[in-house]
């Protein structure tokens, strides 16, 4: 929350970074315009937002023009009258109905593609920059072959979008960290009802429920995951009834103002056996060790060097272990940059900057053959090393309501 006798978040501040980085990133490249798709690239340029039901419809788009100092939008039906109303910092005819046909329900025959395409070819004209490149983050097939046939040259410009988000500014830092805080307190009520007889989804209901109620704009995900289930670690939750002695581990992926968490905690039901505690020691040992690496300068490889290869913990290569000794950027998205795993970053190593944000897991299979733990936490990029963000303890494995 923001209050007045208090420095929290500027989102002024807030607008205006993401807007500038953006503006940069366009400024140094060959394109004369970006054309945006995707919802978080949206957000991070226009500032604005509507429901998640809409995020992979691919009927909202922006425009940002190398001559123009805002954006222009087209959103979908009375969406562009609130942002009239209440997005002050779009001027009002910048904001404009958008329908191309929500991914096929209506034929591109229909021609609303076509009509899109010249509108927004009429504004790369206005701004003089018809003549270069448009670069797209993602599209619809029918969509780019629209703007090829209509004369218009398209490049990849995702690849420069995420290059402009992964330094986090202040304000954003702080929306990770309530992000973050609220998972906190989330946890603590699961450690209380995480009891024999609760089901997988009534753990995923109560979590969703109480982020609701804090405050999240989105509850992504959450996995939910116990006994038998936890090894191979299946990325889900289902209504199995969890039970004395299992070991058990959640993931909440939610977003307050946009800003995303990624956060896993392992626990014992009741007890706990020598080999769930071994599989734990081993994975908070990885976790460990990989955020001692974290400091400017240091590559993405030095960071994946320090968990085991995919081999030393029972997979054949490092693609089907992807995801288990991971690490991934955050902010308004999910998996932003760097990306930092052995499959990638021994290839391709990303210097690790100040003010980047990521989240590190690791994932360990315990002796039984059933269980295993999983611990994430999310890490700031310092001047004086890492700061965690995810405080609900994990150095050891905790018992939940213990016998």
């Amino acid at each position: 929350m923001s209050v007045d006798y208090e420095e929290r978040v500027d989102f002024a501040r807030l607008r205006d970074y993401r807007l500038a980085r953006a503006k940069a990133s366009l400024d140094a490249s060959e394109c004369g315009a970006f054309l945006l798709f995707d919802f978080y690239n949206i957000r991070y340029t226009t500032q604005t937002w509507i429901g998640g039901a809409l995020g992979d419809k691919m009927s909202r788009y922006a425009l940002l023009t190398r001559s123009e100092d805002a954006p222009y939008l087209w959103d979908f039906g009375s969406a562009v009258r609130h942002h009239q109303l209440y997005s002050n910092w779009l001027p009002d005819d910048n904001c404009r109905p958008g329908m191309l046909g929500l991914r096929g329900g209506v034929a591109p025959s229909a021609g609303l593609m076509e009509t899109a395409v010249r509108e927004i070819k009429g504004l790369l004209e206005d701004a003089g920059v018809a003549d270069l490149p448009v670069g797209m983050d993602i599209v619809e097939p029918p969509f780019l072959f629209e703007m090829q046939r209509q004369g218009l040259k398209v490049v990849d410009c995702q690849q420069l979008m995420l290059d402009a988000r992964q330094i986090k500014s202040q304000d954003e830092i702080m929306l990770l960290s309530q992000a973050a805080a609220m998972v906190d307190g989330v946890y603590q009520d699961i450690v209380e009802i995480l009891k024999p007889g609760i089901r997988e989804n009534q753990i995923v209901a109560h979590a969703s429920k109480r982020l609701y109620e804090m405050g999240s704009d989105q509850v992504e995900a959450i996995n939910a995951i116990s006994g038998e289930r936890c090894n191979p670690h299946p990325h889900n939750f289902t209504d199995r009834l969890i039970r004395p002695g299992d070991q058990a581990f959640f993931d909440i992926i939610h977003s307050y103002n946009g800003y995303r968490t990624c956060y896993y905690r392992t626990f014992g039901v009741g007890s706990s056996t020598p080999s769930q505690r071994d599989a734990y020691t081993k994975a908070r040992e990885w976790m460990d060790a990989s955020i001692e690496m974290i400091k400017p300068g240091v590559s993405t490889a030095q960071v994946a060097e320090v968990w085991p290869k995919a081999e030393e913990f029972g997979f054949d290569n490092e693609l089907a272990a992807f995801g288990l000794q991971f690490g991934h950027g955050l902010g308004l998205g999910l998996h932003e940059r760097p990306i930092i795993s052995r499959l990638n970053s021994m290839k391709e190593p990303v210097e690790l900057q100040e003010g980047m944000v990521f989240a590190l897991e690791t994932y360990c299979p315990a002796s039984d053959g059933f269980s295993a733990a999983r611990i994430e936490e999310e890490v700031v990029v310092t001047a004086n090393g890492p700061q965690v963000l995810t405080l609900f303890p994990a150095q050891e494995l905790f018992v939940a309501n213990q016998y």
